[in-house]
């Protein structure tokens, strides 16, 4: 029997935290991101093939994932058309969806107008305002 997909992010998650540990204290707390913005903005002085790009985006995007569900819960889907992960939360009473692995992309190649902290305070405040009104939606 294979592993799921929330133990491979997990596993993902847990293999940023090892590997960075010299560049922050990953303790899955929002302020961590903090942390995470900060390598990204190291990474993004290298010039990155596809295969890096999609690598780090994988890496990192597993740990931002990883802060969301264990803060805030949800549930982890494969999204065949996008060949990645969504964090929906909130099921069943609202839902706010979150592509962890797009942003840390957009993140490298955008540079800080994807800026990760203040992403995540839009998932919060989305987060907040579904249990409220019981709305759905996807941060982007």
């Amino acid at each position: 029997m294979g592993t799921s997909l929330l133990d491979d992010i997990m596993a993902t998650a847990e293999s940023f935290t090892n590997n960075f540990s010299d560049k922050g204290h990953f303790d899955y707390s929002v302020e961590s991101l903090h942390g995470v913005e900060q390598i990204l903005e190291e990474v993004c002085d290298y010039e990155l093939d596809e295969d890096t790009l999609n690598s780090v985006s994988s890496m990192v995007g597993c740990y931002i994932f990883e802060v969301a569900r264990r803060n805030f819960g949800g549930k982890y889907y494969w999204m065949k058309e996008k060949e990645q992960p969504v964090l929906v939360t909130g099921e069943p009473s609202f839902s706010v969806s979150i592509y962890a692995f797009d942003k840390v992309k957009g993140r490298l190649v955008n540079g800080k107008e994807d800026h990760i902290p203040f992403y995540f305070e839009g998932y919060i405040k989305a987060v907040e305002n579904g249990r409220n009104t019981g709305t759905c939606s996807v941060v982007v």
